[in-house]
C-alpha cells in the first residue's frame, strides 16, 4: 500500500477523528473472530457486526451460500465500516481458510456435550462458528470442528437468538483475553491496513480524491 498516500488522505481527517481510529486499533483482534452460517434474517448478520465491532472483532466471516445477503446499514449503525467484512459462498471454503490461518474451528451449540463458557481456554487463536436461526449449525461445521461450545442457561427456553448468543460469548471471551498475557493485538501491518480502509471510508468522494492524487504525481 502507499503510505504517502495514506498521510495525504489523513489531511482530510480530523484531530479527533484520528486520535479515535488510534484509539480503537489499539485494541483491535485477530485472536477471536465469528463465522455466521446462512444466517437468513438480515437483521441478524447485522447485529452481530455491531457486536463484533463493540468487543473490537475485526473480522467477520459470513456465509451466504447463494443468498448475497447485504448488511442492513440501520441495525449495524455503521460498524459495516469498521468491521472487515469475508464473505464465502461454501462452508467447506471457509472452514479450510480458517484452519490455514491457525485458527481453530468452534462449533456454538446448546447440546449437552458442548463446552461450558465458562470453561473456554481463551489462549487459542478460535473462530466462533454460529448457525441458522431455526436448525442452527451444518453438520460439517460440528465434523470439522475442534470443540463445541455452549452458554449456560437455566429457563425452559433451549436457545438464544444468534445476535444475543455471539455478545454474550464475546463479552466473556474478550474480557478474559484483555486480562491474559495472549498478545491478542493487531501487528503493526494489520494495523496500517485496516487504519488505511478506516480513513477511506470516512472521506466523502474519496476514489475521485485518490485519482486527482495520482494525477498529480
Amino acid at each position: 500500500m502507499d503510505r504517502q498516500l495514506f498521510e495525504y488522505l489523513q489531511t482530510y481527517l480530523t484531530d479527533h477523528r484520528k486520535e479515535l481510529f488510534d484509539e480503537v486499533i489499539s485494541k483491535r483482534t485477530r485472536h477471536f473472530t465469528v463465522v455466521t452460517e446462512d444466517v437468513y434474517q438480515l437483521h441478524n448478520t447485522s447485529a452481530v457486526m455491531r457486536s463484533c465491532d463493540v468487543f473490537g472483532i475485526q473480522d467477520l466471516h459470513v456465509v451466504e451460500g447463494d443468498l448475497g445477503e447485504r448488511i442492513d446499514k440501520e441495525i449495524a449503525l455503521g460498524a459495516q465500516k469498521w468491521v472487515s467484512l469475508k464473505r464465502y459462498h461454501t462452508i467447506s471454503t471457509c472452514i479450510n481458510t480458517l484452519k490455514d490461518q491457525g485458527y481453530q474451528i468452534i462449533a456454538t451449540s446448546p447440546h449437552a456435550n458442548s463446552q461450558v463458557l465458562q470453561d473456554f481456554d481463551i489462549s487459542k487463536k478460535t473462530a466462533f462458528f454460529f448457525g441458522k436461526e431455526d436448525t442452527g449449525l451444518s453438520d460439517e461445521v460440528f465434523n470439522k470442528s475442534d470443540g463445541s461450545l455452549k452458554i449456560p442457561m437455566y429457563g425452559f427456553t433451549e436457545s438464544l437468538n444468534i445476535s444475543v448468543s455471539v455478545a454474550i460469548i464475546l463479552q466473556h471471551v474478550v474480557s478474559q483475553l484483555k486480562r491474559s498475557d495472549v498478545d491478542w493485538s493487531l501487528t503493526q501491518e494489520e494495523q496500517f491496513e485496516v487504519l488505511f480502509e478506516w480513513t477511506k471510508k470516512s472521506i466523502k468522494s474519496v476514489d475521485q480524491i485518490i485519482e486527482r492524487y495520482y494525477k498529480k504525481l
